[in-house]
């Protein structure tokens, strides 16, 4: 399963792994787009195992509707790439109470991960792939107290930074409860990838990462890290270490506070177990 598969690093990777021969499950909000993908890839690959299901992956509810409908029809999960986030110019608020930011690029990771894990136990090995990204250094830890700014002035660059931060203290966190399974779990940084990521908000957050643009990496470059992640054999051990060009790096030194990975491990439970109320 690829999450944020219609376009960017997520549909190169979704394409590159149905080449390799593999079932693919990509998720999407819009079903059309959904439709070309999984068409686009079918003609590029020649595979004909590549699928969709749609899902607005902000909304915890829709989150659990796709875990169930994936689980019904599919008896094992092999690879789980959560790709799936954004940047968002003003604070948003979903119709669950979440800070949209917190909720689309952090607790879907969460979520959809531990909904998913029956399947991900079943397969013979099985490895969970969240993509970070380095803008995660930026951010001092995760704000405990006010993650969602609700108290703070809200910044784009802050909540986004603070989300990706949270997706690689979710991934070490994971990876120890993962320690006895067949299941690993690693974050990587898939570069600075000239794709419609952040464009279409408008503002001063639009006009930055059009400006940028020039000089990023194309998205089968910034995909090539998360492949390596999902298929190559040389990693198949390795959990709960970071990437960047297809090799481990340390994250910034908050990533790495034990303490505030148990921390963020639980105020993710109560903000999943207060929008399930």
């Amino acid at each position: 399963m690829v999450t944020g598969a219609t376009s960017g690093i997520g549909q190169v990777t979704a394409r590159e792994l149905a080449r390799r021969g593999a079932t693919v499950v990509i998720v999407g909000r819009n079903p059309a787009k959904c439709q070309r993908t999984v068409e686009d890839i079918q003609k590029a690959t020649g595979n004909p195992r590549v699928r969709y299901l749609v899902a607005d992956l902000a909304l915890m509810r829709e989150v659990r509707d796709l875990a169930r409908e994936f689980l019904t029809e599919y008896p094992r999960l092999d690879i789980l790439v959560n790709n799936a986030g954004a940047i968002f110019p003003q604070r948003t608020v979903t119709k669950e109470g979440l800070e949209q930011t917190w909720a689309l690029n952090h607790l879907s990771y969460f979520l959809l991960t531990h909904q998913l894990m029956p399947a991900l136990l079943a397969a013979p090995t099985a490895r969970v792939i969240n993509v970070s990204s380095d803008a995660h250094f930026a951010a001092r830890g995760v704000h405990i107290e006010d993650p969602m700014f609700e108290r703070r002035r809200y910044s784009a660059f802050a909540a986004y930074s603070q989300s990706k931060l949270a997706n690689v203290m979710f991934t070490a966190a994971l990876a120890r409860r993962l320690r006895n399974t067949t299941i690993t779990a690693n974050a990587l940084h898939p570069g600075a990838v000239a794709t419609n990521f952040g464009i279409g908000h408008g503002g001063i957050v639009s006009a930055l990462f059009k400006l940028a643009r020039p000089f990023m990496l194309t998205p089968e470059q910034g995909a090539q890290t998360t492949i390596y992640l999902a298929t190559s054999d040389a990693v198949q051990h390795t959990s709960g270490a970071y990437f960047d060009r297809c090799k481990t790096k340390p994250p910034s030194p908050a990533a790495r506070d034990v303490n505030a990975q148990e921390q963020l491990w639980a105020l993710s439970e109560q903000h999943i177990m207060r929008v399930s109320l």
